[in-house]
């Protein structure tokens, strides 16, 4: 499939890339609606049928004026060949029409006396090194030299004869192709990498670490294609590029989860889907950082190690956790355990800590609005919670329950103990372990009532408790309730009727 088919294009833009232990080379960036095109400049034949040449031979003649027409950089003290750096225009160089900006000279025959003609055998240097300073222009055309100088390459004043192996360089391995009268070159932008955006991640950390690489990230395409170190000019140029790919993720994102959506059941839908970086907790790890993705659906939070494709691989998750059951919060810099910016944790309905980062704040901004839908539409869903619990040594069941508020009950018997509404809880604490007290006020008299329950799973209940205030408060911000109106998909069932919210 040709990717370029079906992409409109966002964003261009030159920068540099580190590719390995290579040296950083001037690449083109070609973002796409669902693809980011990673282009490198090649000199092709154009006339007819394009295709490629590993050389060209051209033999030009010096003007009084200009001499050659170009400049040139590098050279053996370098370990690159001579490469040219200028091409002044409507000079001899220019108007051969084979002669580039970033053509390695690999040979020179002087064909008359003091060097008044000669034959260039030359080659495209595509991975030209970023010391040699050549023009960063995003078009093709040659850069124009400074004619005024007076300057004339020396070429012109050596008949010498380089003797640089072409095999040293990252030319196409071609034949030798002579240049003719019918042949048209061109210098053009040529796909080096294709990176699929859908479930592709980005990042400017040094993988695993807190360390923010400068100006500079990387885009890991889903089946692990890396893009390599993408530098870029000024730290905006960086950012912008940056929020423009995580915008087209997100919406590759949005499209891909309402197609899903219609394979599963109302009270299965995904809500929120993206890759985050969860800290290590065991600090003997080489990594301080490993990516995970996330996914919030139906009444869980998945955590993958790679997203899921298939209905089976969400049976396949690391870890799920009921969205209702678990505490998210957003950390404030006070808050932040190392360098990385933009982190959250969770508590698990086991008092387990999760710690995790993301890329930019408005990945946060989205998880966070994520969550909050996520929670607000599964306790819609369920209305009530109960739990086993323990009072003066008699079981017991505490159910949370969304209109009513909190009711305690006798297990055997099914007797209430006492109810409160939501609007009675004046104040709580626990012990970090298994007991929580209640504070409530008596409606009647106004005096504060201390109720003390034990629970097997206190994290579990304080979170459920917390969700079911959360999604109270959210139920009376008419903004909040209007926005869910259209994001659920999940409507009341046929034996609750329409919710009905009291305080």
């Amino acid at each position: 499939m040709d990717f370029r088919t079906t992409c409109e294009e966002t964003k261009t833009g030159v920068c540099l890339l580190q590719d390995g232990n290579q040296e950083p080379f001037k690449v083109r960036l070609h973002l796409a609606k669902d693809i980011l095109m990673i282009q490198e400049q090649d000199v092709i034949c154009v006339s007819g049928e394009p295709f490629y040449s590993g050389e060209r031979t051209v033999t030009i003649r010096r003007q009084t004026v200009g001499g050659f027409g170009l400049s040139i950089k590098g050279g053996a003290e370098h370990n690159i060949p001579v490469v040219i750096s200028k091409i002044s225009k409507e000079q001899r160089a220019e108007l051969s029409g084979l002669l580039f900006i970033g053509d390695a000279i690999l040979q020179v025959q002087v064909l008359r006396n003091a060097g008044e003609e000669v034959t260039l055998t030359v080659s495209f240097l595509k991975r030209a090194p970023a010391f040699l300073k050549l023009p960063l222009n995003e078009d093709c055309a040659c850069a124009p030299s400074d004619q005024s100088s007076g300057t004339s390459s020396p070429l012109c004043d050596s008949g010498l004869h380089l003797n640089y192996h072409p095999n040293n360089t990252d030319t196409l391995s071609c034949s030798s192709w002579p240049a003719s009268p019918g042949l048209r070159w061109e210098k053009r932008w040529c796909d080096l990498r294709l990176i699929p955006l859908l479930h592709s991640r980005f990042s400017q950390y040094l993988p695993g670490s807190d360390l923010c690489r400068q100006n500079a990230f990387q885009v890991i395409a889903v089946d692990g294609v890396c893009s390599g170190i993408i530098q870029c000019l000024s730290a905006e140029d960086c950012i912008d590029w940056l929020q423009a790919i995580a915008s087209n993720i997100s919406s590759l994102t949005k499209h891909n989860i309402k197609k899903i959506n219609r394979n599963f059941p109302v009270n299965q839908q995904i809500v929120y889907m993206g890759w985050t970086e969860e800290r290590e907790q065991d600090s003997l790890q080489d990594r301080m950082y490993t990516p995970k993705f996330l996914a919030l659906r139906g009444s869980s939070l998945y955590k993958f190690i790679a997203p899921p494709v298939t209905t089976w691989d969400w049976t396949r998750a690391e870890k799920t956790f009921s969205v209702y059951e678990i505490m998210c919060k957003i950390l404030k810099d006070s808050d932040l355990l190392d360098r990385r910016k933009h982190c959250f944790s969770v508590q698990s309905e086991s008092g387990e800590d999760l710690y995790f980062s993301v890329e930019l704040e408005s990945d946060l901004t989205l998880w966070e609005k994520a969550f909050q839908t996520a929670t607000f539409l599964e306790v819609e869903r369920i209305q009530c919670k109960t739990y086993a619990c323990v009072l003066e040594s008699h079981l017991m069941g505490l159910t949370i329950d969304f209109s009513m508020g909190f009711v305690c009950f006798d297990a055997a018997t099914k007797a209430v103990l006492w109810r409160y509404k939501f609007s009675q809880l004046k104040g709580s604490s626990d012990d970090g372990k298994s007991k929580i007290k209640f504070l409530f006020q008596n409606q009647d008299t106004k005096q504060i009532e201390a109720k003390e329950l034990e629970f097997s799973n206190l994290f579990a209940v304080l979170h459920c408790i917390h969700s079911f205030f959360a999604a109270k408060v959210a139920c009376l911000d008419p903004l909040y309730v209007g926005s869910q109106a259209t994001a659920s998909a999940a409507p009341t069932t046929s034996g609750t009727g329409k919710l009905k919210y009291t305080t």
